[in-house]
């Protein structure tokens, strides 16, 4: 027998002793899905919370450029007391600078996430987002804004990672898609906050210093935050790992969940090297070497569902409206609708959390794939109309400047109720769990690399086609985008871990 069969036959037989350890009579569909009590609910709600407020705290760092770009560009601040000013391409510096270093935070996140734990990923990422409001406070110059904005990425590339693979990893399989997409509630109410508390006072500089309570308050919370069973399993604490799980399901019997963490030591397929009891060293070798980390993003379990969330991330941003958001004050303007601007970018963000908020309970009701074709549609059908109004009736009537501003909050808010929360779910379990970590920081770099671009290089696009175009152009592109969602998306909702990774193998 060749050292590859024999390893090989031993881990059959592991298998094999792992399912024997779960009793038959379990394995019904009630098993499988869990029935834990309400508590368990409320303890994975306290368990992902410092999660949450980190997307409070995210959320108010993605909005900041909007309002220092609207105070400060062409010298447009209504404080009498404020002394900087910056040029429009200094301005689209500023705002793409927050999405250009953000892949940068994640490669770091990628070495020490699996080193270091969620929970100690997740504290770091408020210092530079602490310091980076400090900054802003104090700026004096430009330099100082690009820096912090440097800064702000950073720790938005370090958080993404580890918050994610956290959610996905401590929330069983029914909840997961509700509780994960819950971040986006809390991602809003963060940008809400930061941009009525700047419509309230129009001084940015007290706006932000404000602000810096949320990266204080997250830390605080983590620091009661629980490791994540599976990061645990993963590091061979097998002891502590069931005990956490027990912790996260409510404090229920290690019987109760034992089911569960059997599965996850399935799933997962550790094996020590004590329990293997091979006498040949060069089998122990062989399996590390076939388990390489880089050997397996090249699986086709891996890059298929990264080529899908690559297209995602793609359209995503495409018509979100992400791109857009430090232009909101000039976007707006020009659609010169009679409205307060710095009120309405507050009441666009309140229809983002509304949105988030019907897409907790719309995921598990319609499924991923239905919202994002839904959403995706609808989106598309409304730049359209934006462009076409914009450009054949714009001077004709005046309610033209409602109809644009109306069919423009309405991409925000459908989009907050499918694409954007659905592409975030979609990373924290899309990918086998062996290399989740750092798919987890490749997509969300890419994701912001993809932001960067459309961000910085908005206004020229813009210039070159005519406002209205833009949004006409990135409409029938939306349309292509239904079209492949509908053949290559497949449907995540209630699947585990496991079924989500068979299904792209």
């Amino acid at each position: 027998m060749t050292v590859k069969e024999l390893f090989e036959s031993h881990i059959d037989q592991i298998s094999s002793q792992l399912n024997q350890t779960i009793p038959t009579n379990n394995m019904d569909e009630n098993i499988k899905n869990y029935q834990y009590d309400i508590k368990s609910t409320l303890a994975q709600c306290m368990a992902i919370s410092g999660v949450w407020f980190l997307q409070i705290e995210l959320g108010a760092v993605v909005m900041v450029s909007t309002i220092v770009i609207g105070a400060l560009e062409n010298n447009a601040s209504k404080d009498v007391n404020e002394f900087l000013t910056m040029t429009s391409e200094e301005a689209s510096w500023f705002a793409s600078l927050l999405y250009l270093f953000t892949p940068l935070g994640n490669v770091l996140s990628s070495f020490l996430l699996d080193r270091l734990g969620h929970k100690k990923c997740m504290i770091l990422t408020n210092i530079p987002c602490l310091l980076a409001h400090i900054m802003l406070y104090f700026a004096e110059n430009i330099e100082i804004l690009y820096a912090s904005s440097i800064l702000m990425a950073l720790g938005m590339g370090f958080s993404n990672a580890p918050s994610l693979a956290y959610a996905g990893e401590v929330c069983e399989p029914k909840l997961r898609g509700a509780l994960t997409s819950a971040l986006n509630v809390f991602y809003y109410c963060g940008s809400i906050i930061l941009t009525m508390l700047y419509s309230y006072n129009m001084q940015w500089r007290l706006t932000v210093l404000i602000t810096t309570v949320f990266p204080i308050l997250t830390i605080v919370i983590l620091l009661t935050t629980p490791d994540s069973p599976m990061w645990l399993l993963a590091k061979g604490k097998h002891s502590k790992a069931h005990r956490n799980l027990s912790r996260l399901r409510g404090k229920v019997s290690y019987d109760k969940c034992e089911y569960e963490f059997q599965e996850m030591k399935n799933y997962f397929v550790l094996f020590d090297q004590t329990s293997i009891s091979l006498t040949s060293r060069d089998i122990f070798i062989d399996h590390k070497e076939n388990t390489n980390i880089w050997k397996q993003l090249l699986e086709p379990e891996v890059l298929r569902p990264l080529r899908l969330m690559t297209i995602y991330f793609f359209y995503m941003n495409l018509l979100s409206g992400l791109p857009l958001l430090p232009y909101l004050v000039a976007i707006l303007n020009t659609f010169a609708a009679p409205v307060n601007v710095e009120w309405t970018i507050s009441f666009s963000m309140f229809l983002s959390v509304i949105g988030s908020l019907m897409a907790v309970f719309l995921i598990r009701k319609l499924g991923k794939r239905f919202l994002t074709l839904f959403t995706l549609l609808v989106c598309s059908i409304c730049y359209i109309l934006i462009g076409l109004i914009g450009v054949y009736w714009k001077n004709t009537e005046s309610w033209t400047s409602w109809t644009v501003l109306i069919l423009f909050l309405i991409t925000i808010l459908v989009s907050s109720i499918g694409i954007t929360p659905v592409s975030w779910t979609l990373v924290t379990e899309i990918f086998p769990a062996k290399c989740r970590n750092i798919l987890c920081s490749i997509c969300t770099g890419i994701c912001f690399v993809i932001t960067f671009f459309m961000t910085k290089y908005y206004p020229e696009f813009s210039i070159l086609v005519e406002f209205y175009n833009v949004f006409t152009i990135l409409g029938i592109f939306g349309l292509f985008g239904c079209l492949y969602f509908y053949f290559c998306l497949p449907e995540t909702e209630n699947k585990t871990l496991q079924e989500i990774t068979e299904f792209f193998k």
